[in-house]
């Protein structure tokens, strides 16, 4: 979250800022509660228009693979989008809004860790900032992902869990809808969603107008 005014590290800018991230991970907490207890200077990549890119009519993808069991996330990598990151486990801070990574390490993707692990059946949580002040971030291209495209993560037993992406979604943040996003498209199966701030930046509410979410899917893994 933001820092409180004149506490922000020289140089990090405005990665994910304030009320973006504040209605986002208010979704989370309020929505998740249910996941837990059951098992700037630049410009964001987006849609101008806050479009959807959704599923082309047609695409056929790969069929869903059996989930695996519980293993904790080190890296992902989507290679269509040139990202390769570690992945760190993040908390809810004391306002009951999980933790992205810290303003210092603007390349690393969290993990929401008190929820689904991926590769396990549910939806798991990875979220990354778009930009600093300076430069991209981790997820500044995810808004060019593409139905079909592979994320690979590699988990701390050193096996693989492999996902496609199903759907790319834009999302307001006056209409955001946690059920839709955090929710799981079918209980049995292993889910993935890579969240991070997109449409514009206000700079009059110090905040992006919507967030990015892609949906992908377990379809393949390998073994350590």
């Amino acid at each position: 979250m933001t820092p409180p005014s004149g506490s922000r590290p020289a140089g990090t800018g405005r990665l994910v800022t304030g009320v973006a991230w504040a209605l986002l991970l208010l979704g989370l907490w309020l929505w998740g509660r249910e996941v837990t207890e059951g098992p700037g200077g630049s410009s964001a990549p987006t849609t101008g228009d806050i479009a959807a890119v959704g599923r082309p009519l047609g695409a056929a993808l790969p069929p869903a693979r059996d989930p695996l069991a519980p293993v904790a996330p080190r890296q992902v990598e989507i290679p269509s989008l040139g990202i390769a990151a570690p992945v760190v486990a993040r908390g809810l801070d004391s306002t009951g809004a999980i933790d992205p990574p810290p303003y210092e390490m603007p390349h690393t993707v969290g993990w929401f860790g008190s929820g689904t692990r991926p590769g396990a059946a549910g939806p798991a949580l990875l979220v990354g900032h778009v930009d600093t002040e300076t430069r991209p971030a981790v997820f500044y291209g995810l808004s060019a992902a593409r139905p079909g495209a592979k994320v690979r993560i590699t988990r701390t037993d050193g096996s693989v869990a492999e996902f496609t992406v199903d759907d790319v979604q834009v999302y307001p943040r006056e209409h955001f809808d946690a059920s839709k996003v955090y929710g799981a498209r079918d209980p049995h199966r292993a889910e993935l969603r890579l969240i991070t701030c997109g449409g514009t930046f206000d700079r009059g509410a110090n905040a992006y107008t919507a967030n990015v979410v892609v949906s992908a899917y377990l379809t393949a893994a390998t073994s350590p």
